[in-house]
């Protein structure tokens, strides 16, 4: 569950630095590389959030609703740093009882 919580901050992260560095870099300075190297990395991030989450969920370490809920916060801006800071740490607790 750690790695799943990890890979929520990782998400979250990505697209901090795409709206507030890339994003920036591309329309003030004239370098639109800065979003397609970032973009591609958040995408991966966020693919690879779902695959852990999906994960978890089939191994019974989250129930599905859980689970849904990661999907839905994946899609959300900032949804992961919620999903890790509420749903996340209720689970371990959960689990550790």
């Amino acid at each position: 569950m750690a790695f799943l919580r990890f890979m929520a901050l990782l998400e979250g992260t990505s697209l901090l630095l795409l709206l507030f560095v890339a994003m920036p870099l591309k329309y003030n300075y004239g370098m639109p590389e800065a979003v397609s190297w970032v973009g591609r990395a958040h995408g991966g991030l966020f693919l690879a959030f779902n695959i852990v989450l999906f994960y978890h969920v089939l191994k019974g370490h989250l129930s599905e609703m859980k689970g849904f809920l990661g999907l839905i916060a994946s899609l959300i801006p900032f949804g992961t740093f919620v999903y890790k800071a509420k749903v996340l740490k209720t689970a371990d607790v959960s689990a550790q009882g």
